[in-house]
Formats: structure tokens, C-alpha cells, sequence
């Protein structure tokens, strides 16, 4: 086994040009979080990779939302198969590669997506290409590839699909942004994005105010009952992000609107987190006012099974025995799709992805040497997987 090893790890040190390339022409296409054509023809350039590979594979498209790409190698084993995970979409709006195109400097990878998370992604299909060199058929080996993590999935069903398409797989790794600190994730909170609305009469400021209701003093009442919400001791943080309302300083406003994000720890929690922002709204400070709450969209969190632990002793093993440092487990609190796979009944580690940070900002970066590191851990891995 150690032979078989080692000469997938020669096969990606054989490769690391390639790699690079290819990370750099799907950086290079748009991908932002409304971008269906450019995240599509991503999916397009990563099929083309599997079919090298002899993969079957589902595309399923969605009106207003970027494909999602379902890829497997091999059927029928006896082994539960294993699960590489990831999205293809990014957070950076469109136009931002011609002002940040992908650009090497000092060992590290600049660009829109360039960790966050072509780059992830580009490490997972390079270490199938590996395995797939050595001969490897114990398990099978799906892919599964989402085109609008970033705006939660408003515009998809992908949430189903990754749990339906997980049923019945030993393991699950997500190549979500690697931490430089060698955190491996066991453990994420759950998002939810809600929208508050208030209706107000509108007046003029000097001539007639009294009988004005000012949409903006009833909500700024309501942000503070809102932020109040937190709830350290059970990890619920309620924050709001953006507050928009009025037309004209000289007009007492009749609209106001705020956004709220949630994190939370437990998925039967958001019955009552919903609640609790509805007690919010049915408050009224300004008599003729009237407040409407909606949930817009989110993800649940992932939680720390006992599945998911073991699965990151194996990753730990791996990692140490290879030299790649001494990993520890981590939780935090930004959500990913790990949380569906976990749902599944599917042991999962996530930020398995390359390492960098400053993620959904211009200065954006990945460590370069991590990207072949990564595609070495993801087959040492699988390969621990069948000895133990």
C-alpha cells in the first residue's frame, strides 16, 4: 500500500504545472454569486476532466441558479464509496478578474475564487486522477459540485439533492478554504438570512409632521430588540447587516427594511429563532406602523457526529504520517453544504480545500504549495479508509 501511495503522490508531483493551469483558467472565469454562464462553464471545464477519468455523470440546471454537477467513478463495490464536495460558484461579484486576474507572487495564488474554492476543487479531481493512476477500484468515488453555495442556495434545491446523492457513502470531504493553522472543520454553525420590513406615513418634516409615522424610528427601536436576541450560551448570534429606508431628509419616511443574520448551532433551533424575530416585528413602538418578517434562506448546521470524528482521525493520521503537520479539529461559525452530507448519515470533514486566507475579500490568496498537498492528503485518505 505504502508503493500504491507513493506513486500516487509522484503522479501529482508529476503534475503540479497542470494543476496550476487549470486552477488558473477557472479562476479565470467568472464565477460570482449571479454568474449562471460563467459558473456553468466551470462545471463544463470539471466534467471534462472526469470524463478523462471514465466518470458517469448528472448535470442539473436550475433556472435563475448555476448547475449543479454530479460526477462518480466506479459502481457496485463492496465498500461504502467516498464523497469529494465542494461549490463552484464565489462571492466576488463580476468584473473582478480583469481588476485581480490570477497572479502567483512569493509562493502564494491571487484571484476571485482562488481559495474559496477553485482551488479546493482542482486538488480533489487532480487526487482522483491519482488514485484512478495506481488502479485504484475499492470504493467508488462521487463528485458532488454546487453552483450557488455562496447565495445559500435561494435559486436551487441543492440542499436535497447533496443529501439524497449521499445516502449510503462512507465518507465525505469537502474541499472548502483550508485554514494555514491546519484546522480541519468537525463542525460548522447554521445560517439563516431574514428580511424585516416596516410600513410607516409618510409627511412633511416641517409642514406636517404629526401626522407622519416614521418607518426608520419604529425599526431602529427593532434593531436593538433584534441584536438583544443573542444567545451566547446556546451559539445563537443575531446580527443586522444592512438597514435601508427613507427617500428624502425632508419627509418623515413610510419604509424601512433591515437584514438579519443568524448563526446558530442546532437545526431544530430555527423554529424558535423564526419565532423570536416574529415577536420582534408584532412589537409596536409607533402607533401606525406595521412590521413583516420573512425568511429569505439559509444553511443548517453541521453538526459533530460521532461518524464525523472518527473521520477525522483518519484525516489526522494521514496527515501526520505523511508529514503534512498535526492537524487539530475546529469548529466555526460559517455554514457550508457539509451540513447535508452530515444529515445523510455521512461521516464528513470539511475545509479539506487549499489553505490561504482573506476569503470574499480583493485580497484573497491561497498558499500554492498547498494545492499539491492537499490532492496527497485527499489520497492518503482514502486510502487509510480501506485499512482501517
Amino acid at each position: 500500500m505504502t508503493n500504491q501511495k507513493q506513486k500516487a503522490f509522484q503522479y501529482v508531483d508529476d503534475h503540479c504545472a497542470e494543476m496550476v493551469s487549470l486552477w488558473k483558467e477557472v479562476v479565470t472565469m467568472e464565477g460570482g454569486p449571479h454568474e449562471k454562464e460563467g459558473i456553468n462553464q466551470v462545471a463544463a471545464r470539471f466534467k471534462k476532466i472526469l470524463d478523462g477519468e471514465g466518470a458517469t455523470f448528472r448535470t442539473i440546471e436550475f433556472e435563475t441558479a448555476g448547475s449543479m454537477l454530479i460526477g462518480e467513478i466506479g459502481k457496485n463495490h463492496s465498500k461504502p464509496g467516498v464523497i469529494f464536495m465542494g461549490h463552484m460558484d464565489t462571492a466576488i461579484p463580476a468584473g473582478a478578474i480583469a481588476e485581480r486576474p490570477f497572479t502567483i507572487e512569493n509562493g502564494k495564488a491571487y484571484g476571485p475564487g482562488v481559495l474559496d474554492m477553485k482551488g479546493g476543487i482542482v486538488a480533489a479531481l487532480y487526487a482522483i486522477k491519482a488514485l484512478k493512476s495506481i488502479g485504484y477500484d475499492s470504493r467508488s468515488i462521487k463528485v458532488l459540485l454546487a453552483g450557488d453555495e455562496e447565495v445559500l442556495h435561494a435559486n436551487s434545491n441543492a440542499p436535497e439533492i447533496f443529501m439524497e446523492e449521499a445516502k449510503g457513502y462512507g465518507a465525505a470531504f469537502n474541499m472548502e478554504t483550508g485554514f494555514v493553522d491546519d484546522g480541519i472543520v468537525v463542525g460548522r454553525k447554521g445560517v439563516a438570512r431574514i428580511r424585516m420590513e416596516i410600513k410607516g406615513i409618510a409627511a412633511h418634516a416641517g409642514n406636517d409632521p404629526e401626522n407622519g409615522r416614521s418607518a426608520i424610528l419604529e425599526m431602529a427601536h427593532k434593531i436593538i430588540d433584534v441584536q438583544n436576541l443573542t444567545d451566547c450560551k446556546k451559539g445563537i448570534r443575531f446580527n443586522v447587516g444592512v438597514m435601508q429606508g427613507g427617500t428624502t431628509s425632508t419627509a418623515v419616511p413610510d419604509y424601512a427594511k433591515i437584514f438579519i443574520d443568524v448563526r446558530y448551532k442546532e437545526p431544530d433551533d430555527l423554529p424558535e429563532i423564526m419565532k423570536r424575530i416574529e415577536d420582534v416585528g408584532n412589537k409596536i413602538y409607533i402607533e401606525g406602523t406595521a412590521t413583516t418578517v420573512t425568511f429569505m434562506d439559509g444553511i443548517k448546521p453541521m453538526k459533530t457526529t460521532e461518524g464525523v470524528k472518527e473521520l477525522f482521525e483518519v484525516v489526522k493520521k494521514a496527515y501526520e504520517e505523511n508529514g503534512f503537520g498535526t492537524p487539530y479539529a475546529k469548529t466555526v461559525g460559517g455554514g457550508s453544504d457539509s451540513a447535508y452530507t452530515v444529515l445523510a448519515g455521512v461521516p464528513t470533514v470539511c475545509a479539506m480545500g487549499v489553505k490561504g486566507g482573506r476569503n470574499h475579500s480583493p485580497e484573497e490568496y491561497a498558499i500554492v504549495e498547498s494545492l499539491f498537498e492537499r490532492a496527497k492528503l485527499l489520497v492518503a485518505c482514502v486510502l487509510k479508509l480501506d485499512n482501517i
